[in-house]
């Protein structure tokens, strides 16, 4: 609605920047030279790997493949993000096959295909259905000479399948080389089923003050070099910004009030087509609800019966307890007002039903798998409903194990439907019964045993709806309000940006370690637009932009860029702090107990006391306290009896005495633990290798730059 207004406004000066516009693209070659530039300036490649570079038009041939694959099923940035890892991959892994000679043969790569979606395909196979190359071979022949367009589709699928071919291959070489020991597996599982139990005395972190202990910013920058790996961070921007939306002011929800009050009487219209002046009907006298609807209301008539759960949660009652043809409203629901007609009733006008199919040769929509005669269905439909009707087996396990239908999978749940929904004989089967009933029904589909699940009332409902929108007057305001703000903004230091917001009495609302390939923004969705001007190289700290957003504008200001790399001290995080204070205090707690005897520790006031029993590798939460490792791993060392110095854990320090150690039971054959942990090894192989691979690699993504 914004930008429509605008564009109303501002005709001559659309026309004149579009021509700019249009002359800029013809100028810059962005119809002809495959070349966008974004923040890192002009690039012809989607990204780079190890110097290799994937083109933007081998990507988007890719992109477009994914795009006829999954439709809708993913956003634009999803389906981006999604095919450029899998060209990563794909570029990486052929880089691999090319160092190790992998190739595919004409035999390997049909034996590929004979177990594809090709074999099912009746061309391509013999008298018995099995899947025939040389037919496959004889099609592939004639697409080429015949029909260029299927002969293309194919050698896309063949690059797919020679793809996948040599990726099983690169793959079973890597999990071939994958195994345990006997010796590994016999230290493994003693490592993890050694156990012990002890008593402890722990003096927690909190018995410091923080403010005895100051973290410096040296402190933080080495804590951040010792861990590069873990406070590595991605290129990313923080934003504040200001969201003028559209929404309907108290006078337009006024006069959407006084518009749909008005329909609830009688008056006087002038008619265009007789040329005369006519009376109109109102809303609860009218005859004809569905003309009246199409013609007053925003929302047409829908004469389907509805159960009470349809209706606005907080009017339902008021609207079933109705007499035929009386009304109810006007009432707000949502972003509209609305007035609730009554026009029938139906007690048990819904029914909840569930059904086992029983198909024969022949019967409707039979699958080719059903061989079955129509005498042998309609017998098995007796044996089915003589189940069902006992009381020791469950309709819904019968009904997924035995039904021939689709609803099989949810236990024969038809859901519930209206009189009239389903084939004559079901339905009147449904209908008739009452709940609980489990009886036997033909149709053109087979055999069903039905049961009645469950009835509900429905209503015939005629709902008037005006929709509260804002006025034009309204939208004109804000598009004022929205570039005055804007202005203002810039034309002071950018650092004023929270300041002018709050005396112009506006929100404005943060959006930090935004990354360059985020698609939704807090509360305002996907802005893809936004994202991109917060990436692109000629943006600077403190730049302002409006973007026209579907229902307002949005004024942005960026306000820290950080590079990809390791955190700066500022952004560490609040948690990283505290980690840090408390190696302080553990030193400082260390320092001022050392040597003390297990009598003498527990006697500080702060000391916490406590029993843990049974723990191992595998199992290092001490109860009441919680995980630590390090504090476990020192007990499994110790001796029965034998009492430990202070140790250093991860909520405080402890001294600790072993009261009971029980070593692991010995395997009589170790062999099939070590094939457990080799199959185990094995099946997280091929993600392994791969992410190895990828994180040994230069890879340069430019999807950022291009979408």
């Amino acid at each position: 609605m914004a930008i429509l207004n605008t564009i109303r406004k501002r005709t001559t000066v659309l026309i004149i920047v579009i021509g700019l516009a249009l002359f800029s693209f013809v100028i810059s070659g962005i119809f002809t030279s495959g070349t966008f530039q974004g923040q890192g300036g002009f690039t012809t490649s989607i990204a780079e790997v190890n110097g290799n570079p994937i083109a933007l038009e081998k990507f988007q041939q890719s992109l477009e493949i994914a795009t006829r694959t999954y439709g809708s099923a993913l956003s634009n940035t999803a389906m981006v993000s999604m095919v450029v890892e899998q060209e990563i991959r794909g570029e990486l892994l052929d880089q691999q096959f090319d160092k190790l000679g992998l190739e595919v043969e004409g035999d390997q790569l049909l034996d590929y295909i004979s177990a594809s979606g090709y074999a099912n395909v009746p061309e391509f196979q013999d008298d018995y259905g099995q899947f025939d190359r040389f037919k496959f071979k004889a099609a592939i022949a004639e697409w080429r000479a015949t029909n260029p367009l299927q002969y293309d589709a194919w050698l896309n699928d063949e690059a797919r399948f020679v793809q996948a071919a040599k990726e099983r291959m690169y793959f079973t070489l890597v999990q071939a080389g994958i195994t345990s020991t006997n010796a590994e597996a016999a230290t493994t599982f003693k490592v993890k089923n050694d156990k012990v139990s002890f008593e402890y005395l722990q003096l927690p972190y909190s018995s410091v003050a923080d403010s005895l202990v100051k973290v410096s910013e040296a402190e933080i920058k080495a804590h951040l070099s010792k861990f590069p790996e873990r406070f590595k961070q991605d290129e990313e921007r923080d934003l504040r910004y200001v969201y003028f939306k559209e929404l309907a002011s108290d006078q337009d929800v006024k006069v959407v009030l006084d518009g749909i009050t008005a329909l609830l009487e009688p008056s006087e219209e002038f008619d265009t087509n007789s040329n005369t002046t006519v009376t109109r009907e109102s809303f609860l006298e009218t005859d004809d609800v569905a003309g009246f609807l199409s013609r007053y209301s925003d929302v047409a008539y829908d004469s389907v019966p509805i159960p009470r759960t349809q209706l606005p949660v907080e009017h339902a009652d008021s609207i079933i307890k109705l007499s035929i043809g009386a009304s109810y409203g006007p009432f707000k629901h949502g972003n509209t007002y609305k007035v609730s007609r009554l026009m029938d009733y139906i007690k048990n006008g819904s029914v909840r039903a569930r059904h086992i199919l029983v198909a024969y040769q022949g019967s409707e929509r039979a699958a080719t798998t059903v061989t079955r005669t129509k005498e042998e269905a309609r017998a098995k439909a007796r044996e089915l409903l003589t189940k069902a009707r006992s009381a020791e087996v469950a309709f819904t396990k019968l009904a997924t194990d035995e039904s021939d239908g689709p609803t099989a999978s949810r236990g024969g749940d038809l859901g519930y439907f209206l009189n009239g929904d389903m084939v004559d004989a079901f339905n009147d089967y449904a209908f008739s019964n009452p709940i609980g009933a489990i009886g036997l029904v033909e149709t053109s589909f087979g055999f069903h045993v039905v049961k009645v699940e469950d009835k509900r009332d429905v209503y015939q409902v005629a709902t008037l709806v005006r929709n509260i929108e804002p006025s034009e007057a309204t939208i004109n305001n804000l598009y004022t309000d929205a570039t005055s703000f804007e202005m203002k903004a810039k034309s002071s230091d950018w650092k004023q940006f929270p300041l002018i917001a709050d005396d112009m009495g506006y929100a404005f609302k943060p959006i930090t370690k935004l990354k360059a390939f985020t698609e939704d923004l807090p509360v305002l969705g996907a802005q893809r637009g936004i994202v991109k001007w917060a990436f692109n190289a000629q943006t600077k700290i403190g730049d302002i932009r409006r973007f026209d957003v579907a229902d307002g504008y949005v004024i942005t200001q960026v306000v820290k860029q950080r590079k990809e790399g390791l955190q700066a001290p500022e952004d560490i995080s609040p948690l990283e702090i505290a980690r840090i204070r408390d190696e302080k205090k553990a030193a400082l707690l260390l320092k001022q107990n050392a040597g003390q005897s297990w009598e003498a520790a527990s006697a500080i006031a702060q000391i916490q006391t406590g029993t843990a029993s049974a723990l191992s590798t595998d199992l290092s939460v001490i109860p009441g306290l919680g995980t630590e490792p390090y504090v476990v791993g020192k007990a499994l060392t110790l001796q029965e009896q034998e009492e430990s110095q202070w140790l250093k854990g991860g909520l405080g320090i402890y001294k600790i005495r072993v009261t009971a150690k029980t070593a692991a039971l010995e395997l009589p054959v170790i062999e099939p633990y070590a094939r457990s942990i080799a199959e185990e090894r094995v099946a997280q192989g091929s993600q392994s290798a791969y992410e190895a691979l990828k994180k040994a690699a230069e890879i340069v993504d430019n999807r950022a730059i291009v979408y």
